[in-house]
């Protein structure tokens, strides 16, 4: 294996946390995901909002070449669209242990579920950007049910 594909194997696998022997994708969102929203939520919500767009970016690219790598249509080991989906998920979100951990709850639930339009995504299966779009579905949908929360549990 090329020192290319290592990387993009490491990247693409959560520094490895894709290689968990059960349930991967729940893993490397209460590992990876939580450590980098962590760092990532100290941002002012522009630069975060930016991070994670190059986030989304960069997932779908290394998605597709570890799909290549790996021979895998949507391989199990790749969990970088669990990143890029958790970080939108919680944007805009206030820091603090019940939102981070309502938040990890929607968005596995939201990602297991699949509600439409994820789940067109998810059977399509053409590349990087269908492994990453039905999470990045996911996370809005947590998102905006955690806003509602928000929202109305400041009206009260």
């Amino acid at each position: 294996m090329k020192a290319g594909e290592k990387i993009i194997i490491l990247c693409s696998t959560g520094f490895y946390t894709g290689y968990f022997p059960f349930a991967p994708a729940t893993f490397s969102t209460l590992t990876l995901g939580i450590i980098v929203y962590l760092l990532v939520s100290l941002l002012p919500p522009l630069f975060y909002g930016m991070l994670t767009l190059i986030i989304c970016a960069v997932a779908v690219w290394l998605s597709g070449r570890a799909e290549h790598i790996f021979q895998e249509k949507d391989c199990r080991h790749i969990v970088i669209d669990e990143l890029a989906g958790f970080l939108v998920t919680m944007f805009l979100i206030p820091r603090g242990l019940v939102y981070l951990a309502s938040g990890f709850i929607l968005f596995r639930l939201f990602d297991i579920i699949k509600p439409p339009p994820a789940n067109f995504f998810n059977q399509r299966k053409k590349g990087g950007l269908d492994v990453v779009l039905d999470d990045l579905i996911a996370g809005v949908y947590a998102n905006l049910v955690l806003q509602a929360v928000r929202y109305y549990l400041s009206i009260r």
